[in-house]
């Protein structure tokens, strides 16, 4: 007799009370739920179920075989229905967040190429650089740069986040000489308004980590504003690198502190623990590894 199949039998007898209410529930009769029983507990050496004229009851090793073959049986359910669902065709809206400027620079110009392959999915993107509740309000999966707290949340690491401290030719022609971060005390530094770079930028060079001071007369929470006002010759900035990198190579801008580099952040796609994950969301997670992911990190792990 196949033992899963035994073993399914044998929880439903237990559940049920006996041979023939298990049964009825099987559409089988109580003759053959008995063989299967007694089929499991030649196999196990064991008796599982006392059996007298009046009433059956469980043993010691029966109660401890039961717990644990209703925990494989859901496994084996869950497995079958994770088979089931990567056959499926990733189908629905998808509801995703991430910063803005990842999200205008890296993200938004990929998703035609996402969407082309699964014509079946709608997307819905929001952008914003504030913390997400990503249960509370409504999303399949988050973009999150900087480190993560703990959590009930899954998250899969993604390559991490550079930053290029640079401003234009036409500011550094005119300003004081820029060789250490030090000197950014003596420069227009346009701020970011969000994260710890509204008051200080770090750098590591051959002094190690230095976390420098900043200060400026102008302050946004948009980081192509602040490009914009770079652009222009008000000041230096520090911009992820998808942003500020086409217009280094245009001559436009210029990277600043040769010898001094922005430490890279870490960056996530979370999205809520769930072991039975639905075909559109596995497939967004699947296509932001390959396009963004660190090949040495490709699985989903806890925040906590």
């Amino acid at each position: 007799m196949d033992r899963l199949s035994s073993m399914a039998i044998y929880v439903k007898t237990v559940e049920q009370g006996s041979f023939a209410a298990a049964a009825d529930m099987l559409n089988m009769s109580s003759q053959l739920v008995g063989k299967h029983v007694a089929a499991l507990e030649n196999h196990l050496g064991v008796r599982l179920i006392n059996r007298t004229t009046r009433q059956h009851s469980l043993t010691e090793a029966g109660q401890n075989f039961y717990e644990r073959a209703k925990i494989i049986l859901a496994e084996v359910e869950a497995a079958e229905s994770f088979a089931e669902e990567t056959r499926m065709e990733p189908r629905g809206r998808l509801k995703i967040n991430a910063p803005h400027t990842f999200g205008i620079n890296a993200l938004s110009p990929l998703l035609p190429e996402y969407m082309a392959r699964y014509p079946e999915v709608s997307v819905e993107l929001t952008l914003t650089n504030r913390m997400i509740d990503l249960i509370d309000e409504g999303y399949d999966a988050v973009f999150h740069v900087g480190e993560l707290e703990d959590s009930s949340l899954m998250a899969r690491v993604l390559a991490p986040y550079r930053l290029i401290t640079c401003a234009s030719p036409r500011y550094l022609d005119k300003a004081a000489p820029l060789n250490h971060p030090a000197d950014l005390q003596r420069h227009e530094c346009l701020v970011f308004a969000h994260t710890s770079l509204r008051t200080q930028w770090e750098f590591e060079g051959p002094d190690g980590l230095i976390k420098q001071p900043i200060s400026g007369r102008l302050m946004m929470d948009n980081g192509e504003a602040l490009v914009s006002a770079a652009l222009a010759g008000f000041g230096v900035t520090t911009q992820p690198s998808e942003l500020v990198l086409p217009y280094i190579r245009s001559g436009k801008l210029i990277s600043v502190l040769p010898d001094y580099s922005v430490p890279e952040r870490p960056l996530y796609i979370v999205y809520a623990q769930d072991r039975r994950l639905t075909p559109k969301l596995r497939s967004f997670l699947d296509f932001a590894v390959q396009h963004f992911g660190d090949d040495s990190n490709l699985s989903g792990v806890p925040l906590a």
